[in-house]
């Protein structure tokens, strides 16, 4: 899962182990308050891009624009492009991610469609790097998650605080602890810190 070791991932295997980390972590410890239905309705699209250049993954992420844009919510509600070989620097990333937000304002979608971050080495601004609650957003590969923002609106509107999702997430994350975290998705053994 190291995605230093990463090329040994074919995409078919990319995906299941992305899809294994949403079924365990997203879902399975409801990170997310949107994601279960998706999941359950099978209206997640993983795409999975195994080049390694940068416009290889705006590329990637245009077409997965594209697709979304001319896709109905109920046949595909969310998007999760996986870049197993691509942005292995958690800085990379993050200028990546500027990167596709910009494209998606220069877009005019900047309100129809929002961007979700995970990493494999996710670090939040002012937080220890081996601080666990990191691992909210820590996956198993780079990954950029298209959100479509009105469907996000409702659910959060059903949700009884949504501003208490991250602490909630944190303190989660801070009971479970590192040997939680392993037992409830094996594969982060492969690089979860103390």
């Amino acid at each position: 899962m190291n995605t230093t070791h990463s090329l040994k991932y074919s995409p078919e295997n990319a995906a299941a182990l992305t899809q294994a980390w949403v079924d365990a972590m997203v879902v399975g410890m409801n990170l997310c308050p949107f994601a279960a239905p998706v999941v359950k309705q099978a209206t997640i699209h993983y795409a999975i891009e195994m080049g390694d250049k940068d416009e290889a993954v705006i590329q990637a992420f245009l077409a997965e624009l594209d697709r979304i844009q001319a896709s109905e919510e109920d046949e595909l509600a969310t998007t999760l492009l996986v870049t197993p070989n691509a942005l292995p620097d958690f800085e990379q990333y993050l200028d990546m991610l500027d990167i596709l937000q910009g494209l998606l304002d220069r877009s005019g979608l900047g309100g129809v469609f929002q961007l979700a971050s995970f990493h494999p080495n996710y670090q939040f601004a002012g937080v220890e790097a081996d601080d666990i609650t990191n691992w909210t957003n820590r996956s198993p590969f780079p990954s950029f998650h298209l959100i479509r923002e009105g469907m996000m609106s409702r659910v959060l509107m059903n949700y009884g605080d949504p501003d208490e999702i991250p602490e909630r997430n944190m303190a989660l994350m801070r009971e479970l602890g590192r040997d939680g975290l392993i037992a409830r998705f094996p594969p982060f053994a492969d690089y979860i810190r103390n």
